[in-house]
């Protein structure tokens, strides 16, 4: 096993009717992810509404397995709304707006600075 995929302990995860896809607490805020990993199946969803193929997301995440990253997309499938609004929440625009971030001239994000007292 790589160094990805054990990560996590599994005694905190939260079995979900994909082998390979878990829940737990402490990862991604209880998110379903890719066991062991913590790679989020909205990251995958992404690949897979874009058109990308499993092997084109494993050239991106080598460390993952071709079974894993099937088991993911079925998720979304069968969760297409729940990994949608994920999509959704992680989309930059989203971001930018809910945490007020700035972007300056050349691109770059700029967290609001705290009033201080």
């Amino acid at each position: 096993m790589t160094a990805l995929a054990t990560a996590h302990p599994a005694s905190a995860d939260e079995h979900t009717e994909h082998p390979h896809i878990t829940k737990s607490p402490g990862v991604r805020f209880g998110r379903p992810v890719i066991r062991g990993t913590g790679v989020p199946v909205w990251l995958i969803a992404g690949f897979y509404k874009a058109g990308k193929t499993v092997d084109d997301v494993l050239l991106h995440y080598p460390d993952l397995k071709a079974a894993w990253v099937h088991d993911a997309i079925s998720y979304y499938l069968d969760h297409t709304a729940d990994i949608e609004k994920e999509l959704h929440e992680n989309r930059p625009d989203y971001l930018i707006e809910k945490h007020k971030y700035k972007v300056d001239e050349r691109g770059i994000l700029r967290f609001p600075r705290k009033a201080n007292g």
